[in-house]
């Protein structure tokens, strides 16, 4: 069944279709029996991109009756019940909504999604009725047309809210469109047989969960872990062929190949027992097409919109690395334009949940095409793009060639660029949120560091321990291994003696021992002038 005459389903999110064209399919159908026959109204939040509305339409497919699409899957059997029933299907996709031409055009959009439904099935509804009330008729009259029970499927239901969360008033108007379709499901419950409802995050101000008080919430349920996103075991089941040509074509083993997919796109995880670790599809069906690591989800997506929350906010990366939350927040992490800042990084993928203590989590970045991602656009808010090029190719250069002087500049120039202001409010707040046990000026000069050298696509270590104590950075690029250990001189300090004690702490501390040849630098930062100014190495 696996193997390579099946198509990478890449960009086809419609089930039918992927079936037709023979596509390699991941069989999620399991969970989703396992839905329709124990739960009857669910909702899921997964990121974007994760694979929810090619969920929503194999929910499509299996409760209208498809049953060839379903052959050699799970939900065949199913589907062979002698009880088996099919149901007519009102699937509204909120994405398709027109969102940038004002309130009034946002809820006529609706209403033309939902009398594009209507027109589907065949039944007749009053068009001159109000939006709202239009889908409340299309649900009734679909039940009587059919005299069956009907299945409503909700696609991205939060998509034209979530295009407003920095905009407040328009938000709110959004959201007050929204509730009025979402309450006429409770209104029409005696002729639903099925709801599934999905998007980014469950947002209590638009009033689906407060209507629809029988809602379960699988989001964070293990049972449902899998239900989205791709596990390795099911890569390594569904996909040997690309494995096995990607591995040849990198000249590694498929082993090695796997560990290093692992450690570049695993580790999101939406199980409050953070057990499930998955792939996001999108990266992984374009990493075998393209055959090359590469920050696929991140640079498809809102990266702009990220960058400019960080900036905003005078955020940095390291803040939320281990960042601990409660079970409660991990569940209801607030509304995407009033919650925290890991709130909202949290429901838009770029933190996902890791273990804590025994009555906590915790957040992280799921993997390295996410940090590093979020690493280069924090260090493009600092520097310009045509100028982050630039200093990222000097500093490649320098890593590789052990150029201490260029390495320096390289440091000095990104340093430069961080305005003061920024400066003073991002070591404030970072320190603040996360209590280092540092000052807030080394802290943050190594935080900006690891940052750039991370969105450069240099692989680094923070605080890396030994049996002596922790390097500040362990920087590894190619062939070379560089130990930097930093130190601020204040006022009064001589950047010189401060370099020649950060120099001697990774030798007398033993930071070097696990690394053959590895490069060893010590560093002080003059703290008025913010840069680099002494430097002690072995070279």
């Amino acid at each position: 069944m696996e193997n390579k005459r099946l198509k990478l389903p890449i960009g086809i999110q419609t089930f039918e279709k992927l079936r037709k064209k023979k596509c390699v399919y991941v069989d999620k159908t399991k969970y989703l029996v396992d839905l329709i026959d124990n739960i009857d109204v669910s909702f899921l939040a997964r990121p974007r991109r994760f694979g929810k509305s090619l969920t929503v339409s194999t929910l499509e497919a299996l409760l209208s009756g498809k049953k060839e699409l379903f052959k050699g899957l799970y939900a065949e059997e199913y589907m062979n019940r002698l009880d088996f029933t099919s149901y007519p299907v009102i699937r509204l996709d909120m994405s398709g909504a027109t969102t940038h031409l004002g309130i009034d055009v946002i809820d006529q959009s609706i209403k033309q999604l939902t009398i594009e439904i209507a027109d589907s099935l065949d039944v007749e509804v009053p068009k001159e009725l109000p939006g709202s009330d239009f889908f409340r008729s299309l649900i009734v009259n679909t039940a009587k047309k059919y005299n069956q029970k009907v299945a409503v499927l909700i696609d991205e239901y939060d998509a034209p809210y979530t295009d407003f969360f920095s905009e407040p008033e328009m938000a709110i108007k959004v959201r007050n469109v929204l509730r009025s379709y979402y309450k006429q499901l409770k209104v029409t419950e005696a002729h639903i047989r099925f709801i599934f409802i999905t998007g980014i995050s469950k947002f209590a101000k638009l009033g689906v969960f407060s209507a629809l008080n029988n809602t379960i919430d699988i989001s964070l349920m293990p049972e449902y872990a899998k239900i989205c996103g791709y596990t390795e075991d099911e890569i390594i089941r569904y996909f040997p062929d690309y494995i096995d040509e990607t591995a040849k074509y990198m000249e590694i083993s498929p082993d090695e190949l796997i560990e290093k997919m692992r450690f570049y796109y695993n580790g999101f995880s939406f199980d409050h027992t953070t057990k499930t670790r998955l792939y996001n599809p999108f990266s992984t069906l374009l990493f075998f097409f393209e055959k090359e690591f590469f920050n696929y989800w991140v640079d498809t997506g809102r990266s702009k919109i990220i960058a400019d929350y960080l900036k905003d906010r005078n955020l940095t990366v390291e803040q939320f690395r281990n960042y601990p939350i409660s079970r409660d927040f991990a569940k209801s992490p607030g509304d995407v334009d009033s919650t925290t800042p890991e709130g909202f990084l949290y429901q838009c993928g770029y933190l996902t949940l890791r273990a804590g203590t025994s009555n906590t989590l915790s957040l992280d970045y799921p993997n390295t095409e996410v940090l590093n991602s979020m690493s280069a656009l924090l260090t493009q808010n600092i520097v310009s793009e045509a100028s982050y090029n630039n200093i990222q190719n000097i500093l490649l250069s320098a890593l590789m060639y052990e150029e201490i002087d260029n390495l320096v500049d390289v440091f000095n120039r990104l340093f430069a660029s961080i305005p003061y202001d920024d400066f003073e409010s991002a070591g404030k707040q970072s320190i603040r949120t996360n209590r280092y046990p540092i000052s807030v000026q080394e802290w943050l000069y190594r935080s900006t560091l690891i940052a750039f050298l991370r969105g450069c696509g240099v692989v680094v270590f923070a605080e890396m321990h030994t049996n002596l104590g922790r390097a500040d950075l362990v920087i590894s690029h190619k062939s070379k291994t560089w130990i930097i250990e930093i130190k601020v001189a204040y006022k009064g300090d001589s950047p010189a003696k401060i370099a020649e004690e950060a120099y001697r702490q990774i030798i007398d501390k033993n930071y070097a021992k696990p690394y053959i040849d590895a490069i060893c630098v010590g560093m002080a930062i003059d703290d008025t002038l913010r840069q680099i100014t002494d430097v002690k190495s072995a070279n």
